[in-house]
């Protein structure tokens, strides 16, 4: 192996094709391939490297709160009414494509959350950017941003990902400020994103906790009217059946 190319592979951030570089070198049987075949194993490697470390950093960058959720291992236990053609099509991430949203409706233990990491999962594996957040967590960043003078900063983070996924949403009331605060991130994304809200209320209970008023109604209609609804029922917690 010429080590000085290896080494200038290694140099230019082209790792893929230094393990590839080196792998055919120590190959005795590599001489058989044409050079077209072998520079076509080299360019693979790295595309196959670049490839996989760009989910990686997505994946940590989503920070799922089950990184291992997987469209694959949804089960579809008679009692909880799950779609299953509904979900596949889902997992194409055509509604991220179409910038509509995804609303998650089931009791505690029902598996809403693995099932919005699922498909926050695969869209990681498609190259979008997620971002996942538990409700009251929110919130809570959202006043310290505005204590810290980095309001419009994390705002705009939370804008440009292309799929923002709400664990928790709507469990508590919220107050005028919270609703100005989820008003302002929700404006924001309209049009250019998509969301996953994980709830144990239907949307019509939304309308009481948002505060009830034009607040409430500007919420509402910038997420109701663009989303796939999905009611997992079942009287057994996912918990008690794994």
């Amino acid at each position: 192996m010429n080590q000085f190319t290896h080494d200038k592979l290694v140099q230019m951030r082209l790792p893929g094709m230094a393990q590839e570089y080196k792998r055919q070198m120590d190959d005795f049987g590599i001489e058989e391939l044409t050079f077209d075949q072998r520079i076509q194993l080299l360019v693979d490697a790295e595309y196959d490297s670049r490839h996989n470390n760009a989910i990686k950093r997505l994946m940590a960058t989503a920070k799922l709160s089950e990184s291992s959720a997987s469209i694959e291992d949804i089960h579809y236990y008679s009692d909880r009414h799950l779609n299953r053609k509904q979900i596949n099509e889902l997992s194409t991430g055509h509604y991220i494509r179409k910038q509509q949203n995804i609303i998650l409706i089931g009791a505690t233990g029902s598996g809403k959350s693995y099932i919005a990491c699922a498909l926050g999962n695969r869209a990681c594996r498609d190259k979008y950017s997620v971002k996942y957040i538990r409700l009251p967590d929110l919130l809570v960043e959202l006043q310290i941003a505005r204590l810290q003078g980095t309001y419009k900063r994390l705002i705009h983070q939370y804008k440009k990902c292309n799929l923002l996924i709400v664990d928790e949403w709507m469990l508590v009331p919220t107050t005028e400020t919270e609703q100005r605060d989820l008003l302002e991130i929700i404006e924001s994304r309209y049009r250019i994103g998509s969301a996953i809200f994980c709830s144990q209320i239907s949307p019509e209970g939304w309308h009481s906790k948002l505060g009830g008023g034009p607040l409430a109604d500007a919420i509402m209609d910038r997420i109701v009217p663009k989303s796939h609804v999905i009611m997992i029922e079942g009287n057994t917690s996912m918990r008690q059946r794994v």
